[in-house]
C-alpha cells in the first residue's frame, strides 16, 4: 500500500476505525479479529479506537483490548503497526459525556497504555472539546504527556480552524494529527483539512464513507456510481480515493466490522482518478 505520514512514522494510507467493532449490533469477537487480521494483511498500518468505543454498560476501552488482542495473535510483524487512541469522550451508560480535565486525561491515558500494553502510545488524540474545560488546559496535558513519555505523538478531534492553530501553539509545533469528520456528505470540515496541509499535519477523516450502515448509499449518488462502473470498483473505493485526492497529508481512516469491507477499502490507494472525474465527483459531494 501506499505510505503517508504522521509525524516522521510512516502508515499506510487508508486506516482501520475500530468504532463499528464495539458499539451496540457489533460483530462476535471472531469476526471483528478477523476484520483486524485482513486490514493487517492488505497493510493497513493504522488503526484507530478510543477509550469510549463500547456498548452500553461497563465495558470502558471494549475496542482498544479488542485491537491488543488481535495485534498479538497475528502471524506478522506488529512493530510498524500505529495505533492511535483518544481520550476525553466518556460512556456511561446509555449516554455519551466529555471530560476534558487534564486529570481525566491522564487517567485515561494510563487506562489505554494498560489495555493496549504499551509503553507508551504512539499517536494520542483529545477526543472532542468540553465546554465546562478551557481548551489550552486539555491541550496542556497533552503537552505534559508527551513530556512525560506517555505518548509519543499527540493529535486532536473533532477540531475547528481556531483551536488546531491554538493547539499548535500549546505543544510548541508538535502537534501531529487532526481527526475530524469528513465525507460526500459532510464536507464542513473542508477549511480544517485546507489548514492541516499548509500547517504539515495529517488529517484523518473519520466516517469517511458516511458512518455505520450508510456506506451502500454511495452508490445513489449518481457521479461516484458512474464512476464506479467505469472503474469497475466499489463506489466505497472511488470515495476514498476521492478522499485522498485532497492532499498528500490526509488519511482517511473507515470503519469495519467484515474482512471484505476493509480488503475493498485498502485497495482505494491504487485507483487513480482523472482530473474531470475528481471535478465531477467534488460537484457532486
Amino acid at each position: 500500500m501506499k505510505q503517508r505520514t504522521i509525524g516522521d512514522v510512516q502508515v499506510g494510507a487508508i486506516g482501520l476505525g475500530g468504532l463499528p467493532m464495539s458499539l451496540e449490533g457489533r460483530p462476535d469477537a471472531d469476526q471483528s479479529i478477523r476484520t483486524i487480521h485482513a486490514a493487517l494483511d492488505a497493510g493497513v498500518t493504522l488503526i484507530d479506537t478510543a477509550d469510549a468505543y463500547q456498548s452500553a454498560g461497563d465495558e470502558v476501552g471494549h475496542n482498544e483490548s479488542l485491537i491488543a488482542q488481535a495485534l498479538a495473535i497475528w502471524g506478522g510483524d506488529t512493530s510498524g503497526v500505529l495505533v492511535t487512541t483518544k481520550g476525553g469522550h466518556v460512556r456511561v451508560g446509555d449516554e455519551f459525556r466529555l471530560d476534558g480535565s487534564p486529570a481525566h486525561l491522564r487517567r485515561a491515558v494510563e487506562g489505554s497504555l494498560k489495555r493496549l500494553g504499551l509503553d507508551a502510545v504512539g499517536l494520542y488524540q483529545f477526543h472532542r472539546p468540553d465546554p465546562n474545560v478551557p481548551y489550552a488546559d486539555s491541550i496542556g496535558a497533552l503537552a505534559e504527556l508527551l513530556d512525560a513519555g506517555k505518548i509519543r505523538m499527540a493529535g486532536i478531534s473533532n477540531a475547528n480552524v481556531e483551536q488546531i492553530r491554538q493547539a499548535q501553539e500549546i505543544l510548541g509545533g508538535r502537534l501531529m494529527s487532526v481527526s475530524n469528520q469528513y465525507s460526500p456528505a459532510f464536507r464542513s470540515s473542508l477549511d480544517e483539512l485546507r489548514l492541516t496541509s499548509e500547517l504539515g499535519i495529517a488529517f484523518l477523516p473519520w466516517m469517511p464513507l458516511g458512518g455505520i450502515g450508510k456506506a451502500g448509499e454511495l452508490g445513489n449518488i449518481s457521479a461516484f456510481r458512474e464512476v464506479a462502473q467505469a472503474h469497475g470498483v466499489s463506489p466505497q473505493r472511488v470515495t476514498l480515493a476521492w478522499i485522498l485526492a485532497h492532499g498528500e497529508n490526509v488519511i482517511p481512516i473507515p470503519g469495519a466490522s467484515r474482512p471484505e469491507s476493509i480488503m475493498d477499502n485498502a485497495r482505494a490507494p491504487e485507483l487513480t482518478l482523472t482530473p474531470e472525474e475528481l471535478a465531477r465527483l467534488d460537484q457532486a459531494a
